[in-house]
């Protein structure tokens, strides 16, 4: 492998972080986050190895659905700032090495949107059909519902003309019409306009809902069929024009077969990165069991993908924690292990508790899951304030429970806001509040999570190989333990993770070993290991314990 390949695709080793500009740093005082706070904090990820900064919606909107539903999709929300604030932001990240990637949701605008305001005027505006309308009444669609405990129908009457529109998320988000081609090319200029201001790419919310039009009865299609893979093609042709590194970022939480067609063709030409939702819920499965083959079994079932293209690795984002693709049993088991409370769920299929609370505050485990994530194939996402170890706040409703203040220091509002403004947010109190939990502690503590995660960071950053690797699973009989290796061209890494509570002994082959090869240990310090004859290796995992051990050899002219 050549190293200056990695500088060609940089979302194949980037470090992506997810912040939401009202709950990070308040830079006014009156309580809510901006983005001067945001632009205050760049030198912070720069520090931790942030690679690309992912920014959840901070467009104007009706705040019904925490910025999702906007009002004006080439805006800047008043209360967070302007779009100066805006060009400081990607000039400052520009500047220390940080790519900005923003969401865009283009499933559907908020109802009081000027296009929908417009579009209800009649059947007849020209603004009517950029929304998916029906005459005839819709059927039973209560087990299509996104929001059970909000909505019953992904239909909803207007009164003025008679007729129902589509909203496969809240009533006060109509669905967009994308098979009206004026709605495709709208969609293209507002990809454009971000893209000039310099943005390197979008997190595509919401990918599978794209396509509305489906939900009608042929007689009442307006528009000709067309194909959403050719679309997704022909928006990363046209972002790709504009910005050449551009990334578009998919949530698309799917079946794996069906997942895979979302990256395109042979030559990887829709989205570029997509979340793995089925190795996220298998990672937690395999947690409640201390049982390291379900986490086995998904990634031997991801599907390979073109050069271009990269999986992208979370255990947390700002949405419930979705349980959705494991069985009734297996969510079960998932539930009983780290959300057994009914207020801890959410719509019976996911958890709105983050890591360590649902872990019960153990470093250990914490710490193997991190380093899990950060060794599997592919690029790593991290949830603001995951790197301190921050906790849910039961006492904010639904998904918001996630998403509270950031935690800085120990003051009274945990340094988010130097205002006499609580943050609208509070972070919780008790054994995981500012005091207890924030980065000024951690920053210069060695022994910290966020420390840890630095390291992690900076080795996976120091490893391609993580990025540009398929999955290679290495048997070895402890069911606990996983044991895989990242291989690409001459460099390979292997990393042990124990999911047990009770030290093991590992033994394991690792095939294809150049000779003379050694393994070095990235994590902690240690004398190098000689593999055996054959490339094994044996060696003893502590309860919970984790290893990233670099293949190296006398050709290899890294640096340790």
């Amino acid at each position: 492998m050549n190293f200056t390949d990695t500088a060609d695709m940089w979302w194949k080793n980037a470090v992506i972080y997810c912040a939401d500009v009202q709950t990070f740093v308040d830079n006014d005082g009156d309580g809510c986050g901006d983005l001067p706070g945001m632009t205050r904090r760049v030198d912070y990820l720069a520090d931790l190895g942030i690679t690309c900064l992912w920014l959840m919606p901070f467009y104007p909107t009706a705040n019904l659905d925490d910025g999702y539903d906007i009002t004006d999709f080439y805006g800047v929300d008043p209360r967070l700032g302007t779009s100066g604030d805006v060009v400081e932001l990607l000039r400052t990240c520009e500047s220390r090495g940080i790519k900005v990637i923003v969401d865009f949701v283009m499933n559907h605008s908020s109802d009081r949107h000027p296009w929908f305001v417009q579009a209800k005027r009649g059947p007849d505006d020209p603004k009517r059909h950029w929304y998916v309308w029906r005459r005839s009444a819709p059927p039973d669609t209560s087990k299509q519902v996104v929001f059970p405990d909000e909505e019953d129908s992904i239909w909803e009457r207007d009164e003025r003309s008679g007729e129902w529109f589509l909203h496969n998320f809240y009533k006060t988000q109509p669905d967009l019409n994308l098979a009206n081609p004026d709605v495709r090319d709208e969609i293209a200029r507002t990809m454009g306009y971000w893209l000039q201001l310099g943005v390197s790419g979008f997190r595509v919310d919401a990918v599978p809902f794209l396509f509305a039009e489906d939900q009608l009865p042929a007689k009442e299609r307006r528009f000709p069929a067309f194909d959403p893979h050719e679309y997704l093609h022909s928006l990363r042709s046209y972002t790709s024009r504009r910005v050449g590194h551009s990334a578009l970022l998919g949530e698309v939480n799917l079946p794996y077969k069906e997942q895979k067609r979302f990256f395109g063709g042979r030559d990887g030409d829709e989205l570029t990165v997509q979340f793995d939702f089925n190795g996220m819920q298998a990672i937690y499965l395999a947690m409640a069991r201390h049982d390291a083959r379900p986490l086995a079994k998904a990634l031997r079932a991801r599907p390979t993908t073109a050069a271009t293209s990269q999986w992208a690795n979370f255990l947390r984002n700002h949405d419930e924690l979705t349980l959705d693709k494991l069985s009734d049993a297996e969510r079960q088991e998932v539930f009983d292990a780290f959300g057994p409370e009914t207020h801890m769920q959410m719509f019976g299929r996911g958890l709105r508790r983050r890591l360590p609370t649902m872990l019960g505050g153990d470093q250990r485990r914490i710490r193997m899951a991190y380093s899990l994530m950060f060794s599997l194939p592919g690029t790593p996402v991290l949830f603001y304030g995951e790197e301190i170890g921050m906790a849910e706040n039961l006492d904010v409703p639904g998904r918001l429970a996630v998403r509270t203040a950031m935690q800085w220091d120990e003051s009274p509002h945990g340094g988010f806001t130097d205002g006499g403004r609580a943050p609208e947010r509070r972070a919780p109190a008790g054994a995981w509040g500012p005091d207890r939990v924030n980065v000024a502690s951690q920053r210069g503590d060695p022994d910290s999570l966020w420390a840890f995660i630095q390291r992690l960071i900076s080795r996976y950053r120091q490893s391609p190989e993580i990025g540009w690797s398929g999955v290679e699973i290495l048997r070895q009989p402890a069911p606990s333990v996983l044991a895989h290796v990242c291989r690409h061209s001459e460099w390979a890494m292997v990393a042990l993770h124990n999911f047990g509570d009770e030290p093991v002994e590992v033994e394991v082959e690792i095939p294809d070993l150049p000779d003379e090869a050694h393994l070095v240990d990235l994590l902690y310090d240690g004398d190098p290991i000689q593999p055996g004859p054959g490339g094994r290796l044996g060696l003893t995992l502590d309860a919970y314990g984790h290893r990233w051990l670099r293949v190296t050899s006398p050709a290899d002219r890294r640096l340790g």
